[in-house]
């Protein structure tokens, strides 16, 4: 099932802590076919229960703290850039190319937010540069699903066709992703990680103390680190100057981070990074598996330069099987692996209430590092973990015998898995404003959803609002 004791189980964590969990369920929140409330609160509850353990940790308490998953809070943070306003202006989340199409035998969703994506569209169709909606719809009517697919793909872009469940699970890629655990962890190393000093004060910050090094994009990665900021991390992202970025979606995912650029390919940005590196504690990255290979920036070469890292890695399809080496983003992952077929119509696919893989995969990456620090504390070691959507969409789209059957996480059946989370009933999700503030910032006044990550004693809103993306010096707090 999609609950919080096997997304705990995924982390490694200890299953009587799980009755430190108390949920508040609200009915109306994120309503779909599929169990995507049950997932959202589960990596949330997970990412907490890992936040309160480590924090109980360092401050030396008998206890660990209890831990509250509201579902009107999960709800509200799962669709954080709907609620956004820069200055009362909602951002444009997704461009006039990036939508479902229809083709000769079935249906095709486009990814083409940024413009490099939407320039290789167009080329695999051979369509000018100025192309209209229109223009592109007459174009891939006249073609098959699977071979707009793989054209738009072997041109560098982003084309996905629908697929059932049935379909993906019989796909190679698919039966490669249902092989893999929810969360992969890996020993790097033997060495003795940094020593975090222990914490007073209040609100306690588990990660208080902690340097990362964010090497991501888009929304999931972004959140796993959003978060960890939340917690107290020291958290610079690094981005390459000649990638664009949406400026909407940095102010989204971009709260309690600092921002900057860095070309790799130039010798003195790479030694300023490898400065960076020297003291960092954990890198995140979300670029495509082994895009970032030819910097020495696998797991197992940043390892060697900064023995006892912690190195988390997200993908959208995994970085193994024949689509591991592709380029892929939430709603792309949902139409592939039968989820936009489940939440459809036979008139047209549908899609979940929010971009669901991102946010979930995002917090329980966030827990995945947590869990690794404690885990540091008393074992030592590097570590690699690596999550990917498609496996996040595997777990939500799984029948309950294959739920059950998911022993490759830890997990077992629920009767077999002890204590569970405390519940209780609390009023319909109807409006999200108890969960939504408003702060200024150098980008404008920002309304913007609170973190649903919540325990006894913790942070309850970021100590910094985002900055301009890319600003910022390249150097530790």
């Amino acid at each position: 099932m999609t609950d919080i004791k096997m997304a705990w189980a995924a982390l490694g964590g200890d299953p009587a802590l799980v009755s430190r969990i108390s949920t508040v369920a609200r009915p109306g929140a994120l309503e779909a076919r599929l169990p995507v409330r049950e997932l959202a609160r589960a990596c949330v509850g997970a990412c907490a229960l890992a936040a309160a353990e480590l924090g109980a940790r360092r401050a030396g308490l008998a206890e660990v703290p209890g831990v509250r998953v509201d579902d009107g809070a999960v709800a509200t943070a799962f669709v954080s850039e709907r609620h956004l306003l820069i200055d009362g202006r909602a951002p444009v989340s997704f461009a006039p190319l990036s939508r479902f199409w229809r083709t000769a035998d079935g249906w095709v969703r486009t990814h083409a937010n940024y413009p490099h994506h939407r320039a290789r569209l167009l080329d695999a169709l051979k369509l000018p540069e100025g192309a209209s909606v229109e223009d592109v719809a007459e174009a891939l009517a006249e073609r098959s699903a699977l071979e707009v697919e793989d054209t738009v793909y072997g041109a560098g872009g982003l084309a996905v066709a629908l697929r059932t469940t049935e379909e993906w699970a019989a796909h190679a890629q698919g039966v490669a992703v249902a092989r893999r655990p929810l969360v992969e962890r890996e020993r790097l190393d033997t060495a003795r990680a940094r020593a975090l000093p222990p914490l007073d004060g209040d609100p306690l910050l588990p990660a208080a103390g902690l340097r990362v090094l964010d090497l991501t994009r888009v929304i999931a990665g972004p959140i796993a680190t959003r978060t960890l900021a939340l917690l107290g991390a020291d958290v610079l992202r690094v981005d390459a100057p000649q990638l664009p970025e949406d400026p909407d979606a940095h102010a989204d995912t971009g709260f309690g981070k600092r921002s900057t650029r860095l070309d790799l390919g130039l010798a003195a940005d790479r030694r300023t990074f490898e400065e960076l590196l020297a003291r960092a504690d954990v890198v995140v990255t979300g670029y495509r598996p082994g895009a970032l290979d030819r910097f020495g920036l696998s797991p197992e070469a940043l390892a060697d330069r900064r023995p006892g890292l912690i190195v988390a890695q997200l993908s959208a399809w995994g970085a193994y099987g024949p689509w591991g080496d592709r380029r892929g983003f939430d709603s792309l992952v949902q139409v592939a692996t039968g989820i936009a077929a489940i939440e459809g119509s036979p008139e047209r696919p549908g899609a979940l209430p929010a971009q669901a893989l991102d946010h979930g995969t995002g917090y329980l990456l966030a827990g995945a590092v947590l869990r690794a620090v404690t885990e540091q504390a008393e074992q030592g070691y590097g570590i690699a973990l690596r999550l990917a959507l498609a496996r996040t969409a595997a777990w939500l789209t799984a029948d309950e015998g294959e739920r059950g059957n998911a022993t490759a996480t830890g997990t077992a059946h629920e009767s077999e898995r002890g204590p569970t989370a405390r519940r209780q009933n609390g009023t319909a999700y109807n409006r999200p404003d108890a969960w939504l503030v408003e702060t200024d910032s150098d980008i404008g006044r920002l309304r913007h959803a609170l973190s649903p990550v919540s325990f006894v004693g913790g942070p309850s809103n970021w100590a910094r609002p985002p900055g301009c993306w890319g600003t910022d010096p390249a150097r530790w707090a």
